[in-house]
C-alpha cells in the first residue's frame, strides 16, 4: 500500500507562525493544477505498483480549490493509480472557507475526511496569528461539515501561544471536546526562524511560555482528551477509537508515499525526495519537462534513526522484530541497550516484543528518542 500527498500552496493570507511554503498568488492556481496533474502522472512509476490507499490536500490552503480544480486532480489519479483501494481522502481546510455550498460540494467529490485549522477558540488570539477566521466560525464550520454528511471530521489546535494560560486553554480543549469531533490533533507553538512570530519574540512584542507551563498544557491535554473518550495514539494526535489518521500513520510506520508539488517530499523506503520550494520554478521546469527537485540516499543508520524517530511517537511504538530484521542485530542490541534505563525507570516498555513510550516517557519522548538513535563516530 501506499500514500499521495497533494501540496496546495495557495492561501489568502499568512498566518504568522507558519513556515510551510505557501503564496498568495491564486491567479496561477489554473495553470499550477494543469503542472500538478502531470507530476502525478509522470511519475506513476514511483510507487512501484503499490495500491494507494491515501490521498491528502495539504497546504497552503487546499480549501482555496474549486470543484473544476479538484475534479482535475481526482479525474487523473483515477486515471493513473486507480482509487478502488482508496480508504482515507482528506482535505485540509479553513474554517471560513467552509461555507454552505462550499461543504455541500466538498460532499459530492471523494473526500472522506476534513481536517480544520482551528488552533483556538479565543478571537484574540486568533487576530494575533493573522487568522481568516472567529470562534463562532470555527465551531458552524463543524456542524456545517457534519450537515454535509461527514463522519471523518479532524481539527487542530496550537497550545503554549502567546499570552496562554491554565483557564484559556482549558476552554479551548473544552471546547474541542463539545465538538464530539472524530480527530484531533495539538501542537505546541515552535517559533520558526524567518516567520513574522518569530520576529515578534525576538524584539520582545510576545513572550514565550515557560517550560512549566508547556508541561501543564500538555498534561492537561492528555487528560481531557482520554476522559473525553480520546485514545492518544501519537504524541500529538488523539482519535475515537478506530479514527487515526490513515495517512499520517502511514508516514510514522515507513509506508511509501508520493508527494506532488512544490515543496513536496516522497518517500519510497530508500531515497527521499523533494520538489523545489517555488511555485514558478516548480510550474517551469514540470512544463518542460525536467522537475526539479533533490534526493537524499538513505544509509541503513539513517533508516534506522528514522524508524526509531517516527515510530516510537506512537501508541504501536517500534517492532523490535523489524529493528532485527530490517537494521541487523548490532542495531537491535544498540536499541536494547540504550532503551535499558529508560525501561528500568518506567519511561519505556515492551508489550510483545514492541517498544513504547509510557505517560511518563511521553513527557520526555525528545531525549529518549535522541538516546536511540544511532551516532556514527
Amino acid at each position: 500500500m501506499a500514500g499521495i500527498y497533494i501540496h496546495i500552496p495557495f492561501c489568502k493570507t499568512r498566518c504568522i507562525y507558519c513556515d510551510f511554503y505557501s503564496t498568495t498568488r491564486s491567479e496561477l492556481k489554473s495553470r499550477y493544477i494543469h503542472a500538478l496533474c502531470r507530476e502525478l502522472t509522470e511519475r506513476k512509476e514511483y510507487l512501484k505498483g503499490e495500491a494507494v490507499e491515501t490521498i491528502y490536500f495539504g497546504g497552503g490552503t487546499p480549501s482555496q480549490l474549486s470543484e473544476e480544480d479538484f475534479r482535475q486532480v481526482f479525474n487523473t489519479i483515477e486515471q493513473v493509480y486507480g482509487l478502488e483501494n482508496v480508504k482515507e481522502i482528506t482535505l485540509e481546510a479553513n474554517p471560513d472557507d467552509l461555507t454552505e455550498e462550499y461543504t455541500g460540494m466538498l460532499a459530492m467529490l471523494p473526500f472522506n475526511r476534513i481536517s480544520m485549522g482551528i488552533q483556538t477558540f479565543d478571537d484574540a488570539t486568533l487576530q494575533l496569528l493573522n487568522r481568516r477566521h472567529n470562534a463562532a466560525q470555527a465551531v458552524e464550520a463543524v456542524r456545517r461539515c457534519r450537515h454535509a454528511g461527514f463522519r471523518n471530521i479532524s481539527i487542530d489546535l496550537i497550545y503554549g501561544l502567546p499570552g496562554e494560560t491554565n483557564e484559556r486553554w482549558k476552554r479551548d480543549l473544552q471546547q474541542a471536546v463539545s465538538l464530539n469531533v472524530e480527530h484531533i490533533s495539538a501542537y505546541h507553538l515552535t517559533y520558526e526562524e524567518g516567520t513574522p512570530i518569530y520576529e515578534m519574540l525576538l524584539t520582545h512584542r510576545i513572550h514565550e511560555v515557560d517550560e512549566e507551563s508547556s508541561v501543564h498544557f500538555f498534561s492537561a491535554l492528555i487528560d481531557t482528551l482520554i476522559a473525553a473518550g480520546y485514545e492518544h495514539y501519537e504524541i500529538s494526535n488523539f482519535c475515537k477509537p478506530g479514527m487515526y489518521s490513515r495517512h499520517n500513520t502511514s508516514y510514522w510506520r515507513g509506508i511509501p508515499y508520493l508527494g506532488c508539488g512544490p515543496s513536496a517530499h516522497s518517500f519510497n523506503t530508500f531515497t527521499r525526495e523533494w520538489n523545489v520550494a517555488s511555485l514558478e520554478k516548480y510550474m517551469h521546469s514540470i512544463e518542460e519537462g525536467h522537475r526539479e527537485f533533490e534526493t537524499e540516499y538513505r544509509d541503513i543508520a539513517t533508516r534506522y534513526n528514522e524508524c526509531i524517530m517516527t515510530a516510537i511517537r506512537t501508541m504501536w511504538g517500534v517492532s523490535m522484530q523489524y529493528v532485527e530484521q530490517t537494521f541487523g542485530t548490532e542495531l537491535w542490541q544498540y536499541c536494547m541497550d540504550m532503551a535499558l534505563p529508560y525501561l528500568k525507570s518506567g519511561k519505556l516498555e515492551l508489550k510483545d516484543n514492541y517498544l513504547c513510550l509510557t505517560r511518563e516517557g511521553i513527557f520526555i519522548s525528545d531525549g529518549i528518542i535522541s538516546d536511540l538513535m544511532f551516532i556514527e563516530e
